[in-house]
């Protein structure tokens, strides 16, 4: 089975963000990522709470991207982290139930997975508006992070609908989707 986690990004919604992750997570995603990048902590926190109130009244789980301070305040119990934070604070991972981590090559995938990752993402795989200019990574990229771990590969950039099938043939658990989420 595919699971999909959703990843936020406010900027993408023609309508309210609220009332979009409220629609979404009632959606079978197997979580949501509030990975809202150009927020400070303080602002972060703010919507984090909202977010995180919604998740729970319609049964999502709720990740929340980088600031595990606010996530620990929150008492969020998944964090999801670009690779150098685990690097620097290898701690998390005994701090939150599941900690997930951002890589994008296989050695990468290896270093996350030895310190302790819950899971990964993957990417880009396929072209994507979030990485504009920047060439895909492929499916062979892909594969080869998938059969060098043995924790869950998402993959994440470009996944949509029409391309899900050749997601899971290269091993990976399931894929990431924003933009189509953002505007579901």
């Amino acid at each position: 089975m595919c699971k999909i986690i959703g990843i936020t990004n406010r900027h993408l919604c023609d309508d309210d963000y609220f009332e979009q992750i409220d629609k979404i997570s009632k959606l079978s995603l197997e979580a949501i990522v509030v990975r809202e990048k150009d927020l400070n902590e303080t602002e972060y926190e703010k919507l984090a709470q909202k977010v995180m109130e919604i998740c729970d009244r319609n049964g999502t789980k709720c990740i929340l991207h980088t600031y595990y301070d606010v996530a620990k305040k929150l008492k969020c119990r998944y964090i999801h982290v670009p690779l150098h934070i685990l690097r620097e604070h290898p701690e998390l991972v005994d701090e939150f139930c599941e900690v997930g981590v951002s890589t994008h090559s296989v050695d990468e995938a290896v270093e996350a997975e030895k310190l302790g990752a819950a899971y990964i993402t993957a990417g880009h795989v396929f072209a994507t508006d979030c990485k504009k200019g920047l060439p895909p990574r492929g499916l062979d990229f892909l594969k080869n992070v998938c059969e060098s771990t043995k924790i869950p590969v998402y993959a994440i950039g470009g996944i949509k609908r029409e391309n899900i099938d050749s997601v899971i043939k290269c091993g990976a658990a399931g894929g990431c989707v924003m933009s189509s989420l953002m505007k579901y």
